[in-house]
């Protein structure tokens, strides 16, 4: 990696394969790198696939006290825990998608604004307000077949977390947007961040940031569209990145 000419003011972390450890982890030389980072009023943020519940312990044990952007850009948060913006997808249209999964043989997951589905599914999907739907399959034909028949509906984002599964947010709702909102915010323009991820789901901010940094372990599609690719997130890979680029 070599230096930028660059001041960075907000660093954007995806969290799996990214920031936490194949075990789930925030490495102590992260932890640190992290805390000198926000002594220079650098400011953190997770830029995150997952639901708030599941993200805001790692934050608060970071000590973070910027925004959290959760649910892939569906929705915002302060770390008072307050609803900064949220996009929702229909319920008609969740339905619809569960059904085609369960006919491609599809494994399915679902983040709602008050609970987390796994395999399950609701009696009614009009009693929640829903937020992003997402499948896997280790078949990747299956998987393939699967993503065109989504790409014939209207108004969908379509990522992935991982090569063997899919996500589905509504359209133009991304890690990027949501970032940009936060620039706002804060009076920062999108030149003065660095967002550092590994899977699809991080092309946006990766692309629209001022440095965008893939992981060692990132898919190839997001080390080619990337300024810089760092270690792996078992090699302190978020550290080494800030240590270089935000430390130095």
């Amino acid at each position: 990696m070599s230096k930028i000419d660059k001041q960075i003011k907000l660093i954007a972390l995806d969290m799996d394969g990214t920031l936490l450890t194949s075990d789930e982890r925030i490495s102590e030389r992260t932890h640190n790198a992290i805390k000198q980072a926000m002594d220079r009023d650098v400011q953190v943020v997770l830029s995150t696939g997952r639901w708030l519940g599941s993200c805001y312990p790692y934050a608060e044990a970071l000590g973070l006290t910027s925004f959290l952007v959760t649910s892939n850009g569906g929705e915002i948060w302060t770390m008072a825990k307050e609803l900064v913006e949220r996009h929702k997808i229909d319920s008609a249209l969740m339905e619809k998608m569960w059904n085609l999964g369960k006919e491609f043989g599809m494994g399915c997951w679902m983040i709602a604004t008050d609970v987390v589905w796994r395999g399950e599914r609701p009696n009614n999907f009009t009693e929640h307000e829903w937020l992003k739907i997402g499948f896997d399959s280790h078949i990747p034909s299956n998987l393939e077949k699967f993503m065109q028949e989504l790409s014939h509906f209207d108004g969908l984002e379509l990522t992935n977390s991982q090569p063997h599964n899919l996500e589905v947010n509504p359209k133009g709702v991304h890690k990027g947007s949501a970032l940009q909102k936060i620039c706002g915010k804060l009076d920062l323009k999108m030149d003065e961040i660095m967002t550092v991820g590994d899977s699809l789901n991080d092309m946006k901010m990766i692309q629209q940031a001022g440095l965008g940094i893939a992981m060692g372990n990132a898919q190839e599609a997001i080390k080619k569209a990337a300024d810089f690719t760092t270690d792996t997130n078992d090699r302190d890979g978020v550290a080494k990145a800030i240590e270089h680029f935000v430390l130095d």
